[in-house]
């Protein structure tokens, strides 16, 4: 992901991002040169620069001629963030009451995604869980794995290399590359592929049958470890 990808993540249009970027080379100019710059059109980079004040990006000086300056991208980003985090608070408060709980099965796409729901399970995690995956992928979430055994979690790790987590009980083991078995308190499970590229695909759900399937396959394993 380039500048530009990481700008358009934190709200920005691609054209906001790419204005945005030629006024930090710059530090100030006016609409006419920004188009100049940039072979933007002006109606284009006015209604650009119109949005990057809004999001707190750049900031206007009024003159003989309207001069635009960037804000430095570390107070841009912490401003961002701060809203964000008062808009979670609103979103937490006033969400939707939920009528009925249904888990089925759910398919989650990206590396990303993944990640962000195997955290999702590590925060909720009460009893135990277990995960089988090569040593990469367990690096990714050492910490979180740490601190739930230091918490009296039950942690088991089934991997390719001897590993240390402070805590947890580590089995080395044969693991397909690439692939993830993760099961929480013998309620949810996560499965599939998680390689670290956007194709990703793993599924998730709290169904007893394919919960119990992954667990009977991470048993044998640990059985096979233990010999």
């Amino acid at each position: 992901m380039d500048y530009i990808e990481y700008l358009i993540e934190y709200g920005l249009t691609r054209q906001e991002a790419i204005i945005y970027v030629e006024l930090q080379r710059h530090g100030s100019m006016t609409g006419y040169e920004v188009s100049k710059e940039t072979g933007i059109s002006k109606s284009n980079v006015y209604a650009a620069l119109k949005g990057l004040t809004q999001k707190g990006a750049a900031v206007c000086e009024e003159g003989e001629a309207t001069r635009y300056l960037p804000v430095e991208i570390e107070n841009f980003c912490d401003n961002h963030l701060r809203y964000l985090g008062e808009m979670r608070e609103q979103l937490i408060k006033n969400k939707p009451k939920q009528l009925e709980a249904v888990e089925g099965y759910i398919t989650i796409q990206s590396y990303r995604h993944i990640c962000n729901k195997i955290y999702e399970l590590l925060g909720k995690c009460e009893k135990r869980l277990y995960m089988m995956a090569e040593t990469k992928i367990v690096m990714q979430f050492k910490d979180d794995l740490s601190k739930l055994a230091s918490e009296g979690r039950k942690v088991v790790i089934l991997t390719g290399t001897e590993l240390n987590i402070e805590g947890a009980t580590v089995y080395k083991t044969d693991v397909v590359t690439g692939q993830i078995r993760f099961i929480t308190d013998s309620s949810y499970v996560i499965t599939g592929t998680l390689t670290g590229d956007s194709d990703d695909t793993c599924l998730y759900s709290g169904q007893e049958n394919l919960v119990n399937l992954v667990k009977e396959t991470i048993k044998n394993k640990m059985l096979l470890a233990a010999k």
